[in-house]
Formats: C-alpha cells, sequence, structure tokens
C-alpha cells in the first residue's frame, strides 16, 4: 500500500448535511498518510475534520482561560539588539490566585536587565506589554464565566493590541480591521488557499494519538504570490479521541514599506477542570510597526497549574 494517498477534498464524498459547509473546500488538495487512509475507510470524514480545523474557536479561548484557574508561572522574556546580543529581560516567578472569578497576582521573584522598564517603571518594549497584557495581573481583576474582564484599556493602541493577539493567537483566521494582512491569514478562503499544501498525517505528540493538519506554504510561488503569504506554515495536533488541540506550531511573516513581522510560536496545551489551556509558550519574533522602534524578541512562558 502506498505510504501516502493525494485526494481532492471537494471532490470526497460526503452526506448532504454536510454538502454546503464543505462545498467550500473544492479544489483543496489534501495528503493524506497511510494511517488517516484507513481510518477514511471505518468512518473518519476528511472533509468534517477541514470544517472543524477551520472553526476551532478553543486555542484562542485557551489563553482566555488562565484568567479563571489558579496556576504559578515562570516568565522569560529577553530582547535582542541588532547584533543579536540580550539587551534587556525579565525572568519571574508569578503566581496568580482566584477568589470565585476574581484574580490576582503574586511575584514571587524577579529579576531585569538592560532598560526592560522604563523610569516610570512601565514596560518599555511593545513585546513586553503584550505578554503582560497577556499573563500578568495587576491588582484584582474579576472575569465573567467566559474569561472576559471590563477592558480599562480604550483608544486605538487597545485596538491594536487586541487585533495583534488575534493574529498571534488565532492563526488562519481573518483579523477585522486590518486591510492589508488581515484577508490574507484566512487560509480556508479560495483565494488564499491556493498557496498551500494541505496534508493530514497521524502521530504521537507528547504522549498523546494525534491526527496533525498542516498547512504550508507552497516552495514553488512566485516573488508575486508570495508576497500574498503571511502564514508560512500552521501545523495543529489534535487528540484522536476528543479532537481537542494537544499542540500548534507556526510561522507568520510579512513586509511592507510600512511595517513588517516574522514570528514563530510554540504552544503545547494541558486541561484542568475541564478547560483547555496552555502549558508551555514558546516564541520567538520582530516587529518593525509605525511610530515604535524594531523589536526582536523571544518569551518562554511555563504554567504549573495548581
Amino acid at each position: 500500500m502506498a505510504l501516502a494517498a493525494t485526494l481532492v477534498a471537494g471532490l470526497l464524498h460526503f452526506s448532504a448535511t454536510y454538502a454546503q459547509d464543505t462545498a467550500r473546500y473544492k479544489g483543496m488538495t489534501v495528503n493524506l498518510d497511510e494511517v488517516v487512509v484507513n481510518a477514511k475507510r471505518i468512518g473518519f470524514d476528511v472533509n468534517s475534520f477541514i470544517k472543524r480545523v477551520e472553526e476551532d474557536t478553543t486555542f484562542y479561548r485557551a489563553f482566555k482561560n488562565l484568567r479563571l484557574l489558579g496556576f504559578t508561572a515562570d516568565n522569560d522574556i529577553r530582547l535582542y539588539d541588532k547584533k543579536g546580543e540580550i539587551k534587556a529581560s525579565l525572568k519571574s516567578e508569578t503566581r496568580q490566585t482566584m477568589n470565585g472569578r476574581c484574580r490576582s497576582m503574586e511575584v514571587l521573584q524577579e529579576k531585569t536587565t538592560g532598560d526592560f522598564y522604563n523610569a516610570k517603571g512601565t514596560y518599555n518594549y511593545y513585546t513586553a506589554e503584550l505578554y503582560g497584557n497577556l499573563f500578568f495581573t495587576k491588582g484584582t481583576v474579576c472575569a465573567d464565566a467566559n474569561g472576559e474582564s471590563a477592558d480599562t484599556d480604550k483608544g486605538s493602541m487597545a485596538k491594536h493590541k487586541a487585533q495583534l493577539k488575534q493574529l498571534i493567537f488565532n492563526p488562519g483566521k481573518p483579523v477585522k480591521g486590518v486591510p492589508i494582512v488581515g484577508p490574507k491569514v484566512a487560509i480556508f478562503d479560495r483565494d488564499v488557499m491556493r498557496f498551500y499544501d494541505f496534508a493530514i498525517t497521524a502521530t504521537d505528540y507528547l504522549g498523546v494519538p494525534c491526527y496533525v493538519f498542516a498547512a504550508t506554504a507552497k516552495k514553488d510561488l512566485s516573488r508575486i504570490n508570495r508576497a500574498d503569504v503571511v502564514v508560512n506554515e500552521l501545523i495543529t495536533y489534535f487528540n484522536k479521541d476528543n479532537f481537542e488541540i494537544v499542540g500548534r506550531k507556526y510561522s507568520l511573516s510579512y513586509k511592507t514599506w510600512v511595517f513588517d513581522f516574522n514570528v514563530q510560536m510554540d504552544v503545547q496545551m494541558t486541561k484542568k477542570n475541564d478547560l483547555l489551556i496552555p502549558a508551555l509558550v514558546t516564541y520567538d519574533g520582530t516587529w518593525d510597526v509605525p511610530f515604535k522602534k524594531r523589536e526582536t524578541a523571544s518569551f518562554i512562558a511555563k504554567f504549573k497549574l495548581d
């Protein structure tokens, strides 16, 4: 038996129930390994799986779930100069405690170098500010059952942060309000999917049997088409038993005369109280946005649940 089979998702058999939903995948070529081909023979539905991948919101949701649980975190943030040397950094251990749906955070230990903080004691770097906004809590903050808190940060900067977080933590979905990049990350849209090779394979990841969905930018794209690619690679590991996300790896980049970025991330998931949350997040990236100096940074966030 061949080790891999190439199938066109739009030509696969699917029931009338899914016909309207899956018709949009017509023309998407999906490479299946031998394990997935065999699984298809006993009921694995490729179209339904792709639809599940496209509509998944649990990955972005998992980061918000951190606002609903107690945990201890190891935080390691590093900013680099043009020579690749560390010019500022933070290493800390924090503990988040819960009182009902209200959370507060204690800094157990912290060490900084360089100009990580400015003279006012606030973050001197955009990447650090984004990290703090996502993983740190000042004072006592209460959230609803979905982990949503009243947004005290207003204005265009707050909007840009929200868009940036969606771009980074929900790759593959269009980002509203971002006219240049927003539509280009929607890898399941017909105008965008033509730039990608798609595959569904099976493997063990972190000891869990998984189906793996991979979208990788085609290597033979012309320079003009390559300029339309934002998501270079998106690999997601789904638990075979319940299709929950176990991990995700991805690479995003884009360059214009106004701004550019190049980001790689690796996220490993775990569960607590039936909530999916990140256990380990690693990031390497560089950003050059209007009115800000270029930032090249890396961070590692490790979460230990109470």
